[in-house]
């Protein structure tokens, strides 16, 4: 039926969610999300543009005594969200999966949170393309929802390129591009017309 008005949320998995100017919670000022599930129930999303504080590949791995034949070294860790901060998430490309558990996000992206993954890194057997996160972004059902409607995030397609090929200072601004806005034309201030 056209027309017709649902209560049912639009399915935003493997989208980005783009922090807006002006957004009041510091941790996503200037974010890039991409959303790894979205349903009714909530969304769980990780952060794709902040590097986590005083920590790299190298010290995480060495601290939780996995092996670094693949000398990671400096690579950064990044701030997946403010939820379970002590938990670690690996988004990466789909030519891998871990023996344990996988979620395949898109055709393009798969999340692993099992330690397999980082002990594959550290032999530089796991996947091509990935990032590493510590901790997540989560909203409760209708949450999410409410702040798109609210003018907290804008949405764009989640490409690979983006994700991998970036560095974290410039994914914002082309997550921005990919929706054919500028920066200079965003206010900070919501409403309705």
């Amino acid at each position: 039926m056209t027309g017709e008005i649902t209560d049912k949320p639009t399915e935003l998995t493997g989208r980005l969610l783009i922090a807006m100017p002006g957004m009041e919670d510091p941790r996503f000022e200037w974010g890039v999300v991409l959303l790894c599930d979205h349903s009714a129930d909530g969304a769980m999303g990780l952060i794709i543009n902040k590097p986590a504080q005083d920590i790299d590949m190298s010290a995480l791995l060495t601290q939780l005594d996995i092996e670094n034949t693949a000398d990671l070294g400096a690579l950064p860790v990044r701030y997946g969200g403010p939820v379970e901060m002590g938990r670690g998430f690996v988004l990466h490309s789909p030519d891998y999966a871990s023996a344990v558990t996988t979620l395949e996000v898109t055709d393009d992206l798969s999340m692993t949170a099992t330690l397999d993954v980082l002990e594959d890194l550290g032999k530089g057997q796991g996947p091509e393309k990935w990032l590493m996160m510590l901790g997540y972004a989560g909203w409760g059902p209708g949450q999410l929802e409410h702040e798109i409607a609210e003018n907290a995030w804008l949405v764009c397609e989640a490409a690979p390129s983006l994700i991998f090929g970036l560095t974290d200072t410039d994914k914002w601004e082309a997550a921005l591009e990919t929706l054919g806005v500028s920066p200079m034309m965003l206010s900070s201030e919501g409403g309705r017309a």
